[in-house]
Protein backbone atom coordinates (compact mmCIF):
# COMPACT_ATOMS: atom_id res chain seq x y z
CA UNK A 1 0.00 0.00 0.00
CA UNK A 2 1.54 3.25 -1.29
CA UNK A 3 1.84 5.98 2.13
CA UNK A 4 0.15 8.96 2.15
CA UNK A 5 2.38 11.91 1.91
CA UNK A 6 2.47 15.27 3.86
CA UNK A 7 0.68 17.20 0.38
CA UNK A 8 -1.63 13.99 0.06
CA UNK A 9 -2.82 14.37 3.91
CA UNK A 10 -2.89 18.23 4.21
CA UNK A 11 -5.32 18.15 1.22
CA UNK A 12 -7.38 15.45 2.73
CA UNK A 13 -7.44 17.69 5.72
CA UNK A 14 -8.36 20.65 3.81
CA UNK A 15 -10.83 18.56 2.50
CA UNK A 16 -12.45 17.44 6.05
CA UNK A 17 -12.30 20.84 6.94
CA UNK A 18 -14.20 22.04 3.64
CA UNK A 19 -16.95 19.77 4.07
CA UNK A 20 -17.23 20.32 7.71
CA UNK A 21 -17.92 23.86 7.09
CA UNK A 22 -20.62 22.89 4.84
CA UNK A 23 -21.98 20.90 6.71
CA UNK A 24 -22.19 23.84 9.81
CA UNK A 25 -23.67 26.51 7.07
CA UNK A 26 -26.63 23.65 5.82
CA UNK A 27 -27.78 22.83 9.30
CA UNK A 28 -27.47 26.74 10.26
CA UNK A 29 -29.62 27.75 7.21
CA UNK A 30 -31.99 24.47 8.16
CA UNK A 31 -32.10 26.08 11.34
CA UNK A 32 -32.45 29.77 10.64
CA UNK A 33 -35.28 28.37 8.19
CA UNK A 34 -37.06 26.57 10.78
CA UNK A 35 -36.86 29.39 13.34
CA UNK A 36 -38.53 31.49 9.96
CA UNK A 37 -41.13 29.35 9.56
CA UNK A 38 -42.06 28.60 13.03
CA UNK A 39 -42.80 32.51 13.34
CA UNK A 40 -44.46 33.04 10.23
CA UNK A 41 -46.76 30.26 10.49
CA UNK A 42 -47.32 30.30 14.40
CA UNK A 43 -45.88 32.79 16.19
CA UNK A 44 -46.93 35.80 13.95
CA UNK A 45 -50.54 35.18 13.94
CA UNK A 46 -50.90 35.12 17.33
CA UNK A 47 -49.19 38.29 17.84
CA UNK A 48 -51.25 40.42 15.11
CA UNK A 49 -54.62 41.39 16.77
CA UNK A 50 -52.40 43.49 18.47
CA UNK A 51 -49.65 44.70 16.06
CA UNK A 52 -47.29 42.54 18.59
CA UNK A 53 -45.02 41.98 15.16
CA UNK A 54 -43.88 45.47 14.96
CA UNK A 55 -41.35 45.15 17.34
CA UNK A 56 -39.73 42.40 16.82
CA UNK A 57 -40.08 42.99 12.83
CA UNK A 58 -38.52 46.37 13.34
CA UNK A 59 -35.74 45.49 15.65
CA UNK A 60 -34.38 42.57 13.09
CA UNK A 61 -34.49 44.77 10.55
CA UNK A 62 -32.69 47.50 12.36
CA UNK A 63 -30.09 44.81 13.75
CA UNK A 64 -29.74 43.65 10.10
CA UNK A 65 -28.92 47.30 8.42
CA UNK A 66 -26.48 48.18 11.13
CA UNK A 67 -24.49 44.64 10.48
CA UNK A 68 -24.27 46.13 7.17
CA UNK A 69 -23.08 49.61 7.68
CA UNK A 70 -20.17 48.12 9.95
CA UNK A 71 -19.62 45.49 7.52
CA UNK A 72 -19.36 48.28 4.92
CA UNK A 73 -17.01 50.16 7.23
CA UNK A 74 -15.05 47.49 8.17
CA UNK A 75 -14.77 46.97 4.51
CA UNK A 76 -13.83 49.99 3.23
CA UNK A 77 -11.16 50.83 5.93
CA UNK A 78 -9.62 47.27 4.55
CA UNK A 79 -9.83 48.72 1.49
CA UNK A 80 -8.11 51.52 1.62
CA UNK A 81 -4.94 49.88 4.16
CA UNK A 82 -4.46 47.17 1.33
CA UNK A 83 -2.77 49.78 -1.65
CA UNK A 84 -1.19 51.70 1.32
CA UNK A 85 0.45 48.68 2.39
CA UNK A 86 1.51 47.25 -0.76
CA UNK A 87 3.77 50.38 -1.25
CA UNK A 88 5.09 50.66 2.65
CA UNK A 89 5.08 48.13 4.46
CA UNK A 90 8.17 46.18 5.03
CA UNK A 91 6.17 43.16 6.30
CA UNK A 92 5.05 41.91 2.63
CA UNK A 93 3.80 38.37 4.09
CA UNK A 94 0.97 40.59 5.94
CA UNK A 95 -0.49 41.12 2.59
CA UNK A 96 -2.43 37.88 2.05
CA UNK A 97 -4.06 37.43 4.98
CA UNK A 98 -5.27 41.00 4.49
CA UNK A 99 -6.54 39.97 1.20
CA UNK A 100 -8.56 37.13 2.54
CA UNK A 101 -10.10 39.66 5.03
CA UNK A 102 -11.30 42.14 2.95
CA UNK A 103 -12.79 39.40 0.60
CA UNK A 104 -14.19 38.04 4.23
CA UNK A 105 -16.13 40.98 4.73
CA UNK A 106 -16.83 41.84 0.94
CA UNK A 107 -18.89 38.68 1.12
CA UNK A 108 -20.08 39.36 4.30
CA UNK A 109 -21.34 42.71 2.97
CA UNK A 110 -22.87 41.18 0.23
CA UNK A 111 -24.76 38.38 2.60
CA UNK A 112 -26.30 41.25 4.55
CA UNK A 113 -27.60 42.97 1.71
CA UNK A 114 -29.12 40.04 0.42
CA UNK A 115 -30.71 39.73 3.60
CA UNK A 116 -31.88 43.37 3.76
CA UNK A 117 -33.17 43.24 0.30
CA UNK A 118 -35.12 39.57 1.29
CA UNK A 119 -36.31 41.79 4.50
CA UNK A 120 -37.96 44.61 2.36
CA UNK A 121 -39.55 41.91 -0.07
CA UNK A 122 -40.99 39.63 2.48
CA UNK A 123 -42.01 42.92 4.79
CA UNK A 124 -44.15 44.27 1.97
CA UNK A 125 -45.81 41.03 1.13
CA UNK A 126 -46.92 40.83 5.26
CA UNK A 127 -47.94 43.72 5.64
CA UNK A 128 -51.48 43.73 7.55
CA UNK A 129 -54.30 45.16 9.44
CA UNK A 130 -54.75 43.75 12.94
CA UNK A 131 -58.09 41.54 12.60
CA UNK A 132 -60.68 42.77 14.59
CA UNK A 133 -61.10 41.22 18.36
CA UNK A 134 -64.16 40.20 19.94
CA UNK A 135 -63.89 40.99 24.25
CA UNK A 136 -63.41 37.27 24.57
CA UNK A 137 -60.32 37.69 22.35
CA UNK A 138 -61.42 35.85 19.62
CA UNK A 139 -61.53 37.22 16.28
CA UNK A 140 -65.19 38.73 15.73
CA UNK A 141 -67.32 36.53 13.39
CA UNK A 142 -68.79 38.85 10.78
CA UNK A 143 -66.05 41.42 10.88
CA UNK A 144 -63.70 42.36 8.38
CA UNK A 145 -60.10 43.47 8.11
CA UNK A 146 -58.01 43.36 5.04
CA UNK A 147 -55.53 45.41 2.98
CA UNK A 148 -55.99 45.28 -0.84
CA UNK A 149 -54.83 46.28 -4.20
CA UNK A 150 -57.84 48.20 -6.43
CA UNK A 151 -57.02 49.30 -10.01
CA UNK A 152 -59.09 52.53 -10.19
CA UNK A 153 -58.53 54.38 -13.83
CA UNK A 154 -56.02 51.77 -14.96
CA UNK A 155 -53.40 52.04 -11.72
CA UNK A 156 -53.00 49.68 -9.18
CA UNK A 157 -53.65 51.88 -5.44
CA UNK A 158 -53.95 50.43 -2.01
CA UNK A 159 -56.76 49.97 0.28
CA UNK A 160 -57.65 48.92 4.01
CA UNK A 161 -60.89 47.77 4.84
CA UNK A 162 -62.28 47.17 8.84
CA UNK A 163 -65.18 46.55 10.37
CA UNK A 164 -67.15 44.74 13.14
CA UNK A 165 -69.46 43.91 10.85
CA UNK A 166 -69.57 43.36 6.97
CA UNK A 167 -73.21 44.45 6.08
CA UNK A 168 -72.25 48.14 7.80
CA UNK A 169 -72.76 50.93 5.38
CA UNK A 170 -69.51 51.85 3.60
CA UNK A 171 -67.14 54.87 4.85
CA UNK A 172 -64.47 56.56 2.68
CA UNK A 173 -61.81 58.13 4.99
CA UNK A 174 -59.76 60.67 2.69
CA UNK A 175 -56.35 61.47 3.79
CA UNK A 176 -54.26 64.82 4.38
CA UNK A 177 -51.66 65.81 1.93
CA UNK A 178 -51.45 65.80 -0.48
CA UNK A 179 -49.47 62.72 -0.40
CA UNK A 180 -50.35 61.82 3.52
CA UNK A 181 -51.16 58.44 4.56
CA UNK A 182 -53.46 57.40 7.17
CA UNK A 183 -54.76 53.22 7.08
CA UNK A 184 -53.20 53.33 10.58
CA UNK A 185 -54.34 56.31 11.92
CA UNK A 186 -57.77 56.04 11.30
CA UNK A 187 -57.19 52.33 12.49
CA UNK A 188 -56.14 54.02 15.79
CA UNK A 189 -58.09 56.78 16.49
CA UNK A 190 -61.36 56.08 14.90
CA UNK A 191 -62.19 52.16 16.24
CA UNK A 192 -65.59 53.48 17.23
CA UNK A 193 -66.16 53.72 13.64
CA UNK A 194 -66.23 50.12 12.60
CA UNK A 195 -68.75 49.28 14.65
CA UNK A 196 -71.26 51.62 12.51
CA UNK A 197 -69.47 51.49 9.39
CA UNK A 198 -67.20 49.72 6.30
CA UNK A 199 -64.15 51.86 7.12
CA UNK A 200 -62.17 52.22 4.44
CA UNK A 201 -58.96 54.20 4.20
CA UNK A 202 -57.24 54.82 0.82
CA UNK A 203 -53.74 55.81 0.03
CA UNK A 204 -54.08 58.08 -2.58
CA UNK A 205 -51.90 58.10 -5.94
CA UNK A 206 -47.80 59.39 -4.76
CA UNK A 207 -48.46 58.12 -0.59
CA UNK A 208 -47.33 55.32 0.91
CA UNK A 209 -48.43 52.42 -0.50
CA UNK A 210 -49.43 53.84 -3.81
CA UNK A 211 -46.27 56.23 -3.94
CA UNK A 212 -45.64 54.52 -7.43
CA UNK A 213 -49.19 54.21 -8.90
CA UNK A 214 -48.90 56.92 -11.25
CA UNK A 215 -46.00 58.87 -12.75
CA UNK A 216 -45.18 62.37 -10.82
CA UNK A 217 -46.86 64.26 -14.27
CA UNK A 218 -50.10 62.72 -13.64
CA UNK A 219 -50.44 64.15 -10.44
CA UNK A 220 -53.55 66.19 -11.11
CA UNK A 221 -56.02 67.65 -9.01
CA UNK A 222 -58.09 65.88 -12.01
CA UNK A 223 -56.45 62.60 -11.34
CA UNK A 224 -57.37 62.35 -7.60
CA UNK A 225 -61.11 63.26 -8.20
CA UNK A 226 -61.43 61.00 -11.04
CA UNK A 227 -59.12 58.17 -9.15
CA UNK A 228 -61.59 58.97 -5.83
CA UNK A 229 -65.11 58.49 -7.89
CA UNK A 230 -63.84 55.34 -9.30
CA UNK A 231 -63.46 54.04 -5.69
CA UNK A 232 -66.56 54.90 -4.49
CA UNK A 233 -68.27 53.02 -7.66
CA UNK A 234 -66.05 50.12 -6.56
CA UNK A 235 -67.00 50.31 -3.04
CA UNK A 236 -70.32 50.32 -3.93
CA UNK A 237 -70.30 48.03 -6.37
CA UNK A 238 -68.36 45.38 -4.05
CA UNK A 239 -70.29 45.95 -0.82
CA UNK A 240 -73.67 45.92 -3.12
CA UNK A 241 -74.55 49.65 -2.01
CA UNK A 242 -76.27 52.28 -3.81
CA UNK A 243 -74.24 54.85 -2.17
CA UNK A 244 -71.40 55.84 0.93
CA UNK A 245 -70.81 58.12 3.01
CA UNK A 246 -67.50 60.57 2.66
CA UNK A 247 -65.16 61.95 5.44
CA UNK A 248 -62.22 64.13 4.00
CA UNK A 249 -59.62 65.41 6.23
CA UNK A 250 -57.27 68.63 5.49
CA UNK A 251 -56.33 68.28 1.47
CA UNK A 252 -58.90 65.38 1.94
CA UNK A 253 -61.51 67.67 3.15
CA UNK A 254 -61.42 69.59 -0.06
CA UNK A 255 -60.99 66.58 -2.19
CA UNK A 256 -64.16 65.71 -0.95
CA UNK A 257 -65.70 68.52 -1.79
CA UNK A 258 -64.55 67.89 -5.78
CA UNK A 259 -65.91 64.42 -5.57
CA UNK A 260 -69.73 65.01 -4.74
CA UNK A 261 -69.97 68.12 -6.99
CA UNK A 262 -68.48 65.50 -9.59
CA UNK A 263 -70.46 62.74 -8.72
CA UNK A 264 -73.40 63.37 -6.01
CA UNK A 265 -75.17 60.48 -6.94
CA UNK A 266 -72.64 57.67 -5.57
CA UNK A 267 -72.62 59.51 -1.67
CA UNK A 268 -75.34 59.73 1.03
CA UNK A 269 -73.39 62.69 2.55
CA UNK A 270 -70.16 64.17 3.55
CA UNK A 271 -67.98 65.35 5.99
CA UNK A 272 -64.91 68.01 6.10
CA UNK A 273 -62.57 68.65 9.29
CA UNK A 274 -59.67 70.86 9.34
CA UNK A 275 -61.58 72.34 6.37
CA UNK A 276 -59.65 73.55 3.44
CA UNK A 277 -61.15 76.19 1.28
CA UNK A 278 -58.97 78.66 0.07
CA UNK A 279 -55.72 77.11 -0.73
CA UNK A 280 -53.54 80.43 -1.71
CA UNK A 281 -55.53 82.22 1.42
CA UNK A 282 -54.85 79.70 3.77
CA UNK A 283 -50.72 79.24 3.20
CA UNK A 284 -50.61 83.13 3.10
CA UNK A 285 -52.66 83.18 6.54
CA UNK A 286 -50.33 80.42 8.00
CA UNK A 287 -47.08 81.97 7.01
CA UNK A 288 -47.81 85.84 8.45
CA UNK A 289 -49.11 84.19 11.71
CA UNK A 290 -45.95 82.00 11.88
CA UNK A 291 -43.81 85.54 11.26
CA UNK A 292 -46.08 87.02 14.07
CA UNK A 293 -45.79 84.45 16.35
CA UNK A 294 -42.37 83.89 16.23
CA UNK A 295 -41.53 87.57 16.43
CA UNK A 296 -43.70 87.34 19.77
CA UNK A 297 -41.95 84.88 21.10
CA UNK A 298 -38.28 85.87 20.32
CA UNK A 299 -37.24 82.83 18.04
CA UNK A 300 -35.15 84.52 16.02
CA UNK A 301 -33.67 81.63 13.89
CA UNK A 302 -37.40 81.02 12.97
CA UNK A 303 -38.09 84.55 11.81
CA UNK A 304 -34.77 84.20 10.08
CA UNK A 305 -35.63 81.42 7.71
CA UNK A 306 -39.15 82.26 7.29
CA UNK A 307 -38.03 86.10 5.91
CA UNK A 308 -35.37 84.64 3.75
CA UNK A 309 -37.72 81.91 1.73
CA UNK A 310 -40.42 84.78 1.74
CA UNK A 311 -44.23 84.56 1.69
CA UNK A 312 -46.24 81.78 -0.80
CA UNK A 313 -46.95 80.83 -3.41
CA UNK A 314 -44.08 78.68 -4.09
CA UNK A 315 -43.46 76.57 -7.12
CA UNK A 316 -40.26 75.02 -8.41
CA UNK A 317 -37.94 72.87 -5.91
CA UNK A 318 -38.33 72.87 -2.50
CA UNK A 319 -42.04 73.39 -2.09
CA UNK A 320 -42.54 71.30 0.74
CA UNK A 321 -39.98 72.04 2.43
CA UNK A 322 -40.73 75.59 2.49
CA UNK A 323 -44.22 75.37 3.64
CA UNK A 324 -43.24 72.87 6.37
CA UNK A 325 -41.06 75.55 7.86
CA UNK A 326 -44.09 77.21 9.17
CA UNK A 327 -47.06 75.25 8.91
CA UNK A 328 -44.72 72.65 11.30
CA UNK A 329 -43.88 75.42 13.67
CA UNK A 330 -47.51 76.11 13.85
CA UNK A 331 -48.31 73.03 14.64
CA UNK A 332 -45.39 73.01 17.14
CA UNK A 333 -47.52 76.23 18.43
CA UNK A 334 -50.50 74.52 18.24
CA UNK A 335 -49.67 71.61 19.86
CA UNK A 336 -48.80 73.59 23.16
CA UNK A 337 -52.06 75.10 23.49
CA UNK A 338 -53.40 74.05 26.73
CA UNK A 339 -57.15 74.42 25.47
CA UNK A 340 -56.46 71.17 23.31
CA UNK A 341 -56.96 67.54 24.52
CA UNK A 342 -53.55 66.42 25.10
CA UNK A 343 -53.08 63.02 22.81
CA UNK A 344 -50.18 60.54 22.30
CA UNK A 345 -51.04 59.94 18.85
CA UNK A 346 -47.76 60.58 17.04
CA UNK A 347 -46.03 60.14 13.46
CA UNK A 348 -43.87 57.46 14.51
CA UNK A 349 -46.71 55.73 15.53
CA UNK A 350 -48.50 55.78 12.10
CA UNK A 351 -44.62 54.96 9.87
CA UNK A 352 -44.22 51.86 12.22
CA UNK A 353 -47.87 50.18 11.97
CA UNK A 354 -47.69 46.82 9.98
CA UNK A 355 -49.79 48.17 7.27
CA UNK A 356 -46.93 49.89 5.91
CA UNK A 357 -43.95 47.91 4.66
CA UNK A 358 -39.78 48.91 4.64
CA UNK A 359 -40.59 50.25 1.17
CA UNK A 360 -44.22 51.59 2.13
CA UNK A 361 -42.78 53.47 5.03
CA UNK A 362 -39.90 55.06 3.02
CA UNK A 363 -42.47 56.15 0.43
CA UNK A 364 -44.53 57.45 3.61
CA UNK A 365 -42.45 60.48 4.02
CA UNK A 366 -41.78 60.81 0.50
CA UNK A 367 -45.47 61.64 -0.05
CA UNK A 368 -44.89 63.85 2.87
CA UNK A 369 -41.96 65.81 0.15
CA UNK A 370 -42.01 65.04 -2.86
CA UNK A 371 -45.70 64.67 -3.66
CA UNK A 372 -46.54 67.31 -1.60
CA UNK A 373 -44.59 69.36 -3.54
CA UNK A 374 -45.86 68.44 -7.23
CA UNK A 375 -49.40 68.79 -6.39
CA UNK A 376 -49.71 71.85 -3.78
CA UNK A 377 -48.23 74.27 -6.75
CA UNK A 378 -51.83 72.81 -8.48
CA UNK A 379 -54.09 74.38 -6.14
CA UNK A 380 -53.16 77.88 -5.37
CA UNK A 381 -55.98 78.86 -7.67
CA UNK A 382 -58.95 76.60 -5.93
CA UNK A 383 -61.25 78.29 -4.16
CA UNK A 384 -64.30 76.11 -2.82
CA UNK A 385 -66.43 80.26 -2.21
CA UNK A 386 -65.96 80.38 -6.17
CA UNK A 387 -65.81 77.06 -7.43
CA UNK A 388 -67.95 74.61 -4.83
CA UNK A 389 -70.52 76.82 -3.45
CA UNK A 390 -73.71 74.65 -4.25
CA UNK A 391 -73.65 70.96 -3.21
CA UNK A 392 -76.36 68.19 -3.90
CA UNK A 393 -75.59 66.45 -0.69
CA UNK A 394 -75.86 66.92 3.14
CA UNK A 395 -72.79 68.57 3.99
CA UNK A 396 -71.24 68.34 7.81
CA UNK A 397 -67.99 70.82 8.39
CA UNK A 398 -66.46 68.96 11.76
CA UNK A 399 -63.77 72.32 12.85
CA UNK A 400 -61.38 72.34 15.61
CA UNK A 401 -61.83 75.71 17.60
CA UNK A 402 -58.20 76.18 17.85
CA UNK A 403 -57.47 75.45 14.20
CA UNK A 404 -54.61 77.90 13.12
CA UNK A 405 -52.82 75.46 10.06
CA UNK A 406 -56.17 75.84 8.28
CA UNK A 407 -58.08 79.19 9.54
CA UNK A 408 -61.45 78.47 11.14
CA UNK A 409 -62.60 81.78 9.68
CA UNK A 410 -62.31 80.64 6.06
CA UNK A 411 -64.47 77.53 6.87
CA UNK A 412 -67.03 79.50 8.76
CA UNK A 413 -67.59 82.02 5.98
CA UNK A 414 -67.41 78.89 2.90
CA UNK A 415 -70.30 77.60 4.96
CA UNK A 416 -72.60 80.74 5.95
CA UNK A 417 -72.29 80.79 1.43
CA UNK A 418 -72.99 77.16 0.97
CA UNK A 419 -76.29 75.54 0.01
CA UNK A 420 -76.88 71.82 0.36
CA UNK A 421 -79.62 69.96 1.15
CA UNK A 422 -79.27 69.92 4.72
CA UNK A 423 -75.48 71.52 6.50
CA UNK A 424 -74.22 72.04 9.82
CA UNK A 425 -71.13 73.03 11.37
CA UNK A 426 -69.64 71.54 14.51
CA UNK A 427 -67.84 73.09 16.80
CA UNK A 428 -64.66 71.08 18.88
CA UNK A 429 -63.74 73.23 21.51
CA UNK A 430 -60.75 71.03 22.82
CA UNK A 431 -59.29 70.23 19.43
CA UNK A 432 -56.53 71.67 16.62
CA UNK A 433 -56.46 71.08 13.22
CA UNK A 434 -57.48 67.30 13.78
CA UNK A 435 -60.24 67.16 16.23
CA UNK A 436 -61.02 63.29 14.92
CA UNK A 437 -57.97 62.60 16.65
CA UNK A 438 -57.84 65.37 19.33
CA UNK A 439 -61.91 64.46 20.52
CA UNK A 440 -61.53 61.06 18.72
CA UNK A 441 -64.35 59.74 20.75
CA UNK A 442 -66.65 62.61 20.16
CA UNK A 443 -65.42 63.04 16.18
CA UNK A 444 -66.79 59.30 15.83
CA UNK A 445 -69.95 59.85 17.70
CA UNK A 446 -71.34 63.02 15.78
CA UNK A 447 -70.43 61.18 12.26
CA UNK A 448 -72.32 58.23 13.22
CA UNK A 449 -75.41 60.23 14.48
CA UNK A 450 -75.39 62.40 11.48
CA UNK A 451 -74.10 59.86 9.24
CA UNK A 452 -76.69 56.94 10.06
CA UNK A 453 -79.66 59.15 10.12
CA UNK A 454 -79.13 59.68 6.13
CA UNK A 455 -80.29 55.95 5.88
CA UNK A 456 -82.65 55.38 9.21
CA UNK A 457 -84.39 58.88 7.99
CA UNK A 458 -83.82 59.28 4.66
Amino acid sequence: MKPVTFKEENQMFITRAGRSARIRKLLLISFLSAVILIYVLLIRPALKPLTGTVVIELAIFGAVLLALIVSLMIFAVFSVIMPAAKLFSSKKERLPAMRRRVKKWAKMSIWLAAVLLILVFASQLLAYTPPIIESGGSQAEDSIAIIEKVRLNGAEQWISIRSRHKENPVLLFLAGGPGGSQLAAVRSELRELEEHFVVVGWDQPGSAKSFGAVPRSALTRERYIADGCELAKYLCDRFRREKIFLVGESWGSALGIWMVQRQPELFYAFAGTGQMVSFLDTELYCYDLAVKTAQERGDAAVLKKLREQGSPPYYGDGVALKMANYLLYLFKVMSSNPAIAYSAHNTLQDLAAPEYGLLDKINYIRGLTDTLSVVYPQLYDMDLRRQAAVLEVPVYILEGRHDINAPTALAQEYYEMLRAPEKEIIWFERSGHTPWVDENERFAKVLADRFLSKINNP
